[in-house]
C-alpha cells in the first residue's frame, strides 16, 4: 500500500519532527533515518499514532527487515512504521534520544 500520511512528533525538547507515516509491507532504500514503529488507529477520522519503538539507523532497509524487537512489536500490534530521513549520524542520535525522552515505548525498554 505505501504511504499513507505525514505526522509531526515533538520531543522532549519541544522540537518537532516530520515524518511520513508508511504500511508495514512498504519497501525502502538504504538510507539514514529515524523511525518510529507505531499502532495506527483512526479516531473521530484521524489518525492516531500510538508509538512501540524509536531507533535511528544507516540502513533503513536493513533495520526494518531484520529488527530485534519484532516480537514485542507484533506483541503490541504494529501495523505502520514512520520514517524521517536523516543522512547525519550525530543528527539522528539526537533526534532518537529527544523523542524517547517525549515518549514511552513499550519495545524500547
Amino acid at each position: 500500500m505505501g504511504k499513507i500520511s505525514d505526522a509531526a512528533f515533538k520531543g522532549a525538547s519541544g522540537e518537532k519532527y516530520g515524518f511520513q507515516t508508511f504500511t508495514m509491507d512498504s519497501k525502502f532504500e538504504n538510507v539514514g533515518a529515524v523511525y518510529v514503529y507505531t499502532k495506527r488507529t483512526e479516531v473521530d477520522g484521524r489518525g492516531v499514532q500510538k508509538f512501540l519503538f524509536i531507533g535511528q539507523t544507516r540502513r533503513l532497509e536493513d533495520a526494518m527487515f531484520k529488527h530485534e524487537k519484532w516480537q514485542c512489536l507484533e506483541f503490541n500490534g504494529v501495523n505502520c512504521v514512520c520514517i524521517h530521513l536523516d543522512e547525519d549520524e550525530a543528527s539522528r542520535i539526537k533526534k532518537e534520544e529527544d523523542l524517547l525522552n517525549a515518549n514511552k515505548t513499550p519495545c524500547n525498554e
